[in-house]
């Protein structure tokens, strides 16, 4: 018998058949490519703020490499509280409405194996983040997808939702501001969520990775929903601090929601490293960096925008993240576009590895030096 074939049937069937992410393969394949400029992997090419890296520095001097508790420090957990309150102007209790985690992947992993029984059904809205189909699967739920559209908004509407609930509705996933169509949310919506979460009885997780990057204005959070009993809403430092490599994050919501987390924390998980969250203690502290970054996003999207268009790209999202969610000239089919543009030198995420409403589409991140945004700039303007 062919060793590796009998490995493989040994495997955990979940995992076996998690189908590979078509874009962790593209952009694997644009490692080996020389000069050509990625506007795809949605990571920030700014270093972390210096007060946040003297911070890391100071706190490993200081001895900071031991234990933490497994819900992390109460005095970060402190820190949270206060940023929420001056925020979003909501008050949570550090004590046990917050739990830190190892960014929001690890936080939604976490959430999902507390919330959810075998067969308990998780609706969540696409396009969107591609590894919330194998995190549900993960937690043995099943998936069900809500295609959203631009003419709402890249929204959930009541009779969307609706049609989904069913007996077996455990827990509805949200992400606004959006990967990768930059959409938001008015509280409102929110607010109606919340509604029905205690009318058909399900949980909301809120992703909110992106809450601080935005363009018009800052959007709300579920953290301000009135009823807050069945909501949960994942943060982390990665986007807001360009601190992708430090991996730290929180959760907050309703105690009773807090504590399923709490009592699963210490058998699959731990909180970031001691000095990771001494560090971010100094990055939720200061918005006066957050405020410079979103100038420079800004910056990039004021170069990048107006050629992008006139290539026939017709930005199709909202006016948050740092994702340009544009409709393909001519209907033109997602892939077959991002094909042509890399031809040009250009590296954009298809539509369609983040669901199948992502046809006709591509996302342009903004995260190439500014220098880079004008050599695509002018990329783009040649296609036109």
């Amino acid at each position: 018998m062919n060793d590796s074939l009998s490995l493989r049937n040994r495997l955990n069937t979940t995992v076996r058949d998690i189908p590979r992410s078509g874009i962790r393969d593209f952009f694997d394949l644009v490692t080996t490519m020389k000069d050509v400029i990625s506007l795809g992997i949605g990571e920030p090419d700014f270093d972390t703020p210096w007060h946040v890296r003297e911070s890391t520095v100071f706190a490993l001097e200081r001895g900071a490499t031991h234990y933490s508790s497994n819900f992390g420090y109460l005095d970060l957990r402190r820190a949270l509280a206060r940023y929420v309150a001056k925020t979003f102007g909501a008050e949570y209790n550090p004590e046990n409405e917050v739990l830190i985690t190892v960014g929001v992947s690890e936080a939604l992993d976490l959430a999902l194996r507390a919330l959810l029984n075998p067969g308990d059904e998780v609706i969540y809205h696409e396009p969107c983040y591609v590894s919330y189909r194998a995190t549900i699967l993960l937690a043995h739920g099943v998936p069900v997808e809500v295609e959203t559209r631009a003419e709402n908004g890249f929204r959930l509407t009541r009779a969307m939702l609706e049609a989904k609930v069913t007996p077996r509705t455990k827990v509805l996933m949200l992400n606004f501001p959006n990967n990768p169509t930059g959409a938001v949310a008015p509280l409102s919506f929110y607010e109606h969520l919340s509604e029905l979460a205690e009318r058909y009885d399900f949980a909301i997780a809120s992703d909110e990775a992106y809450s601080e990057l935005w363009f018009d204005e800052p959007p709300p959070s579920a953290l301000q929903v009135r009823d807050r009993s069945r909501v949960i809403v994942f943060q982390t430092l990665s986007k807001r601090s360009s601190m992708t490599g430090y991996r730290s994050g929180f959760v907050a919501g309703d105690p009773l929601l807090i504590a399923a987390l709490k009592q699963l924390r210490p058998s699959i998980g731990v909180a970031p490293q001691t000095f990771v969250q001494r560090a971010s203690i100094a990055a939720w502290g200061d918005e006066g960096h957050v405020v410079e970054t979103r100038a420079r996003y800004r910056a990039k999207r004021d170069l990048l925008l107006p050629a992008v268009r006139a290539a026939g790209l017709e930005p199709a999202g909202g006016d948050a993240t740092f994702f340009l969610w544009c409709r393909t000239p001519g209907g033109e089919d997602a892939e077959a576009c991002a094909e042509r543009l890399l031809a040009r030198g250009l590296v954009v995420a298809p539509g369609t590895f983040f669901g199948a409403g992502g046809e006709g589409h591509v996302r342009i991140a903004l995260v190439p030096t500014l220098a880079e945004c004008e050599r695509a700039a002018q990329a783009f303007a040649t296609l036109g």
